[in-house]
């Protein structure tokens, strides 16, 4: 087992964070709040807005969170001797500091003129109009009215030059609509940049997210999930133990619900959140609205991964694509929690460090190279901070393909051919321009083709094994439009199929 956490993962960036939750409408929300805190070294945490929403519509609990947060605090110090030092997990006073209550009222009687700011309102103003750079991901667990009141009074009192910079930064991934105010933030503002399962009122059970654990109470992809690690005495044996997992409480319909905004966050080398169609742990989304103007609007909906389940039939549903990941990601959650049970390094698993063609970190490594060409991919040196063996995995994750033009494409499969035993050195082999280099409808040869998305997974031995990723994203090329004439005709850099 590890001895040096200097040898651990370490971020060059994290992520600002502002959760907004109808926490003790049901348990779902103080699961996902246990979770969050288990990884919130990862992030900027700068805001916990307890809210309403159509299940809690007359009051809200921030005092649930001081539970959990009070908790918390018994076992940071454990937590930090298991992360890079230079990676600490927030201290349990600062984040008491930033809970606070939103308004206890119901969505849109929160939003007005004669409506003052609520405590979270003001701190999500405070936080939105910071002198930072880096975007603000807003998470929303329940109810938006917290942020359709800062928004509606930032309308009245900035010009629209800064409150369109204002705007820029923002980042929301919100649970479905829970109140009446999402609707009208993604009409009012299509420039906010906002991830959200669009589906008649009430009807979650068609939603993205719930592919984190809903399978068997919404009926969904029957077969496909193993739902194993979520039952609830795998969670009372791994999750539902010491201080923190002692606020972990029994789930009522479906567990953590609200985890995916953060999943979607973390960074284990999978997802890249300015890109929610590349697919991660929090699913995958794509560009669903047209803006008046004949431009896309930044509003994300539900897209659809094709998934081998563990019964050996593939599934094609949005929900696949959370539920794909589910073993790594429950793993996961069990070994943070036995972190914070001891000091000690040797006392838990701790992930893999992924170094691809010589560089360590969890950036996505973008190439551009001609179609046809080779493609050589070494990860040998990768290593497991424990002394754990380690299995190397590389596969074509063929859907991000296809939201980059129309969901028709036919996404080209690539060949990958293992260079040793154990898998660290591919070779991923193109196809040819008459392939990945033509325009979908036209069928004309095109300068610049598909873009193909590698993932490599490096899993240790350790108990549980934990999963580290890295993306690679090749992007096709056939600058002189090359193009083979196979069953068809070549007239003028155009592939005609016959």
């Amino acid at each position: 087992m590890a001895s040096d956490n200097s040898r651990l993962q370490s971020f060059a960036s994290k992520p600002r964070v502002f959760i907004i939750s109808d926490i003790s409408n049901e348990p779902d929300d103080a699961e996902s709040l246990v979770r969050y805190l288990l990884y919130s070294n990862q992030f900027e945490t700068e805001g916990l807005v307890a809210c309403t929403s159509t299940w809690l519509k007359t009051k809200v609990c921030p005092e649930d969170m001081h539970t959990i947060v009070d908790a918390y605090a018994d076992v940071v110090d454990n937590l930090n001797k298991h992360v890079h030092p230079s990676c600490p997990y927030p201290s349990a006073a600062r984040l008491k500091s930033l809970i606070k209550p939103g308004p206890p009222v119901y969505g849109f009687k929160a939003v007005g003129d004669n409506f003052p700011l609520s405590e979270g309102g003001e701190l999500l103003l405070a936080r939105m109009t910071a002198p930072s750079d880096d975007p603000l991901w807003i998470l929303c667990w329940g109810g938006t009215n917290v942020l359709a009141q800062v928004l509606f009074q930032l309308r009245r009192t900035r010009s629209e030059e800064d409150f369109a910079a204002i705007r820029s930064k923002l980042r929301v991934y919100a649970i479905s609509d829970q109140d009446d105010t999402g609707a009208w933030i993604r009409n009012a503002f299509p420039d906010i940049f906002y991830i959200v399962s669009i589906h008649a009122w009430n009807q979650y059970g068609m939603a993205t997210w719930t592919g984190i654990s809903g399978d068997n109470y919404y009926g969904f992809d029957q077969g496909g999930p193993d739902f194993s690690k979520l039952t609830k005495e795998w969670i009372k044996k791994h999750i539902q133990v010491g201080p923190l997992g002692s606020t972990y409480p029994d789930y009522l319909y479906i567990p953590e619900g609200d985890t995916p905004t953060f999943l979607y966050l973390i960074q284990n080398g999978l997802g890249l959140p300015e890109r929610p169609d590349y697919g991660s742990w929090g699913g995958r989304y794509g560009l669903s609205d047209i803006s008046s103007e004949g431009l896309r609007s930044k509003h994300y909906g539900d897209v659809c991964d094709s998934v081998v389940g563990q019964d050996g039939r593939t599934y094609r549903s949005n929900q696949a694509t959370i539920w794909r990941w589910r073993n790594a990601y429950q793993n996961d959650f069990a070994v943070r929690m036995q972190w914070t049970l001891s000091p000690s390094l040797s006392s838990a698993n701790h992930h893999p460090i992924v170094c691809l063609n010589g560089v360590a970190g969890t950036k996505p490594v973008h190439i551009s190279v001609e179609a046809g060409s080779t493609v050589r991919l070494d990860a040998s040196g990768s290593y497991d901070p424990d002394g754990n063996d380690l299995t190397f995995k590389w596969w074509h994750y063929r859907e991000p393909s296809a939201t980059q033009s129309n969901a028709c494409i036919e996404v080209i499969e690539v060949v990958i051919e293992k260079k040793d035993e154990a898998g660290k050195v591919v070779d991923v082999v193109l196809p040819g321009p008459e392939k990945c280099c033509l325009e979908p409808q036209s069928r004309k040869l095109a300068e610049k083709g598909q873009q193909m998305h590698i993932i490599l997974e490096v899993t240790d031995s350790g108990s549980p094994s934990l999963t580290s990723y890295r993306r690679v994203v090749i992007q096709t090329t056939n600058k002189d439009l090359k193009g083979g004439n196979v069953g068809g005709e070549e007239t003028n850099g155009e592939y005609v199929v016959a």
